[in-house]
């Protein structure tokens, strides 16, 4: 049984006997896209399936586990992450293509499967190239742009359960719906196969080009931001309802919301955790008053949210 809050020296104790590598109250801001927030208690990136598996099976079944990819949609609190943070790297990078078949792993970044497509005329994944992050994060948020998402190019995802067992698993055992997927969190996906169509490459890299500089026009994608911050409700679209309640450029502390896109939070280089989370609620209220709509955080927020002005911390 592990304690909650208990030290990491009594957690070293309990870990299994992995290949892979445990690091030990690192900081993860370096390695999120905002760049916030406090360490992990543990970080275990696995050497391969095997040892994840491995790892799942010996572990405490108490142990909290987290999953996390290249952070590009994740704020995390800056209190940090009690617990165990898994990090999918070079052995789940795997990618293979068959005709219009691409098999991939959890660990490769989307923009990347995009690109590869193209240059093998597979059409119908020109979307990933607008998704900053991995495939293992585009599956559990059902990731998509451009009118197109996984859950339409998906032929099954492959995820290992709390226990070490790998699935394989359909669209619809997913439960894939907008900016949604059913599968519980401790449940780790590991990788994917989709399906384009026959294309011209000459014309998808055409598109994929026009995509990436619409979103560089619209999207400020060379700030500290998350992308998307909350889901679009339905019938609406959450930058306007954000707009119409006076929010575009608002800001607390050193997060603010973009004045490019007022569905992007950005930090403008001093921010904390905190003060984007806060940010973040504050337009959710005022959304509300103005509008009756109860906008739905897109972003993940993980960890402990630390309360300065009490000295209190609160999960």
């Amino acid at each position: 049984m592990v304690e909650q809050g208990m030290t990491t020296e009594k957690l070293k104790e309990l870990l299994p006997k992995v290949r892979g590598r445990y690091l030990f109250d690192v900081p993860l801001a370096p390695t999120t896209w905002f760049r916030v927030g406090g360490p992990a208690q543990v970080t275990f990136k696995p050497a391969d399936l095997q040892d994840l598996c491995f790892f799942l099976k010996n572990r405490p079944q108490s142990l909290p586990i987290h999953i996390i990819g290249v952070g590009s949609n994740l704020l995390v609190r800056d209190g940090g992450v009690e617990g165990v943070v898994i990090r999918l790297g070079q052995g789940f990078t795997n990618l293979y293509i068959n005709e219009t078949i691409v098999d991939v792993g959890a660990a490769v970044l989307d923009r990347h499967v995009a690109d590869l497509s193209c240059s093998e005329g597979i059409a119908g994944l020109e979307f990933l190239c607008g998704i900053p992050g991995t495939i293992g994060g585009a599956l559990r948020m059902n990731a998509g742009a451009y009118g197109s998402d996984m859950s339409q190019v998906l032929v099954h995802a492959l995820a290992v359960d709390p226990k070490g067992e790998v699935h394989t698993l359909t669209p619809q055992e997913l439960g894939l719906s907008y900016r949604h997927c059913s599968l519980p969190k401790d449940w780790i996906f590991i990788g994917a196969r989709l399906k384009g169509q026959k294309g011209n490459a000459k014309e998808i890299g055409e598109k994929i080009s026009s995509l990436l500089a619409e979103r560089e026009r619209t999207q400020p994608v060379k700030s500290r931001t998350g992308g998307s911050t909350f889901a679009n409700p339905e019938g609406a679209k959450a930058w306007e309802l954000i707009d119409k309640a006076g929010c575009r450029g608002l800001r607390h502390g050193g997060a603010m919301m973009s004045e490019l896109h007022c569905n992007f939070m950005i930090n403008t280089g001093d921010a904390t955790a905190s003060d984007l989370e806060d940010l973040g609620e504050d337009v959710r209220r005022r959304v509300l008053d103005s509008s009756g709509v109860d906008l739905r955080w897109e972003i993940e927020r993980l960890g402990v949210k630390c309360i300065s002005h009490r000295g209190e911390k609160a999960a």
